[in-house]
């Protein structure tokens, strides 16, 4: 599906949110493993479960004529910075909900990029008939869990031991829910 673009300003950078199209596949495949490399918080390692321009282009189409999916980009002076993206699926007893995922380039953080990613994310949810969003959130990654509290959503549980990281520790992933809007219970 399609959201309308947005424009920000923040902390002198202006910045656009805006739906994904097959012409952004090249970059995003770069911009993926860029990003992939400058943090722990994501699953994968540089390279890792590596997406070519074809595969990103088919994703982009796929989610484009899906309603329950949505890709968006943000773009810094046409140079794309990072991307969200929340995908559906049709089976009828879960079709209520999307998976959220998000990564900005380390350079672009702190302009609020991942959040309006978010609020983009949620606000298009709610206009749709998404009742559940859900994402998964590293435990040592507390700014983002702050920000996913402050829009809603609430730990579910967690996944113990579920990913080493670079000094040979283990770290808990936790799931995290927003349903409708509302504070789940």
């Amino acid at each position: 599906m399609r959201s309308n673009p947005r424009e920000f300003f923040i902390h002198d950078l202006r910045y656009s949110v805006r739906s994904a199209t097959e012409k952004d596949a090249k970059n995003l495949s770069e911009l993926r493993v860029q990003i992939d490399g400058e943090t722990e918080n994501l699953d994968r390692e540089s390279g890792e479960a590596y997406i070519d321009e074809l595969g990103f282009k088919q994703i982009i189409k796929d989610d484009t004529e899906s309603m329950n999916n949505l890709f968006l980009v943000a773009e810094v002076n046409e140079r794309i910075v990072g991307f969200s993206r929340c995908e559906g699926n049709k089976l009828k007893r879960t079709s209520h909900k999307v998976e959220f995922g998000v990564c900005v380039l380390k350079e672009f953080w702190g302009y609020g990029i991942g959040q309006n990613l978010l609020k983009e994310s949620i606000h298009w949810a709610d206009s749709n008939g998404i009742k559940k969003i859900t994402l998964n959130v590293l435990e040592t990654n507390d700014k983002a869990i702050t920000l996913y509290q402050k829009y809603g959503f609430e730990v579910e549980g967690m996944l113990k031991k579920d990913k080493v990281l670079s000094d040979g520790n283990y770290y808990n992933t936790i799931l995290m829910g927003r349903f409708n809007g509302l504070v789940l219970n």
